[in-house]
């Protein structure tokens, strides 16, 4: 482990939580580089409605698109108090000749936000397949000791007989809500398109002289950097509800979690046969829905047209999706 790491804090939810693949989605690389082929769309589009953009910049930029210099980076926020214009200037510094047509006309929130809901889609993409998976294995599960009986509780009072299958498939159908809803989001997901400052489009109209089409054809050719809008979804819900039955069942040893040879139960008992999967599932299931009361706070207090003081929780909402 490096000192930056031991020296510096570093969240639980990647740390410990986060699969490799969702903390590379969320990771700095993934979101600088996406800004900078945001960059890279929104030039190929502007040359293509007449703007004096050639070749040779476009293609300078694609060959820097990865090669970010982070500390440059930091050191330009430092003095521009603006994490936009700094990247700006590192990636002009690296290709002098696209300079001036880096950014061109676009507000900050055309690569930020953009961004951030590119990296949610491709979360998505990733958890979908992990959804299915988890449903394929219980209906496995289901079919297998769909007549194995066992005693059902309603207010957790002993009821009447039930299957462990039949409860396996109340689980099921929550987890297929799920993966109908998670698609629908990524499918219905739209780019923010390219604007000015407040949405207005202004800048580009002056940069076009005023031609209100080539202003309305910039969004559809600009298309291709990505899909935006997002919908809260209730995964972390149903998971909590299952880990919760889990949990319970695993009191009477109705049901128990693996546990490998050389795991310990507790530090004074080691013996013990803590549900502790099903334990972090339902802490992590907590951070999500707490988020909706605060996503509708930060939706009620915008200010106008807007305000950044979503700035930081917003970044919380994003790395929630690791787990």
């Amino acid at each position: 482990m490096g000192e930056s790491m031991i020296s510096n804090y570093q969240t639980p939810l990647s740390s410990r939580y986060g699969s490799k693949e969702m903390c590379e989605n969320f990771s700095d690389g993934k979101k600088f580089s996406t800004w900078r082929q945001l960059w890279i769309y929104l030039a190929k589009a502007e040359k293509t409605l007449g703007l004096n953009i050639t070749d040779e910049q476009i293609a300078e930029m694609e060959a820097n698109k990865d090669k970010i210099d982070f500390q440059a980076a930091a050191k330009e926020e430092m003095l521009t108090r603006h994490d936009v214009m700094a990247h700006v200037h590192v990636f002009a510094a690296q290709c002098p000749k696209a300079a001036p047509i880096i950014h061109l006309g676009a507000t900050s929130c055309y690569v930020g936000d953009n961004t951030d809901l590119i990296q949610i889609r491709d979360g998505l993409n990733i958890l979908l397949p992990k959804l299915a998976r988890c449903i394929d294995r219980l209906s496995k599960f289901a079919e297998k000791y769909k007549s194995l009986p066992t005693l059902g509780f309603t207010h957790m009072q002993p009821a009447q007989l039930t299957t462990v299958g039949k409860r396996a498939t109340l689980w099921i159908s929550d987890l297929l809500s799920d993966l109908v809803n998670i698609q629908r989001v990524r499918d219905d997901l739209r780019f923010r398109g390219v604007k000015g400052t407040t949405g207005t489009q202004a800048s580009f109209l002056a940069i076009f002289e005023g031609d209100h089409e080539k202003v309305k054809e910039l969004d559809k050719l600009a298309e291709d950097g990505g899909l935006i809008l997002l919908r809260q979804k209730s995964v972390e819900k149903f998971t909590a509800s299952i880990c919760t039955d889990l949990r319970l069942l695993a009191h009477m040893k109705e049901i128990e979690e693996p546990f490998e040879k050389t795991q310990i139960g507790s530090s004074a008992m080691a013996y013990k046969r803590n549900p502790m999967r099903s334990e972090r599932c339902c802490a992590l299931a907590k951070l999500p829905m707490g988020n909706i009361i605060d996503a509708l706070i930060t939706a009620s207090t915008q200010w106008m047209e807007r305000t950044l003081d979503d700035s930081a929780n917003r970044l919380d909402f994003l790395y929630l999706l690791k787990f």
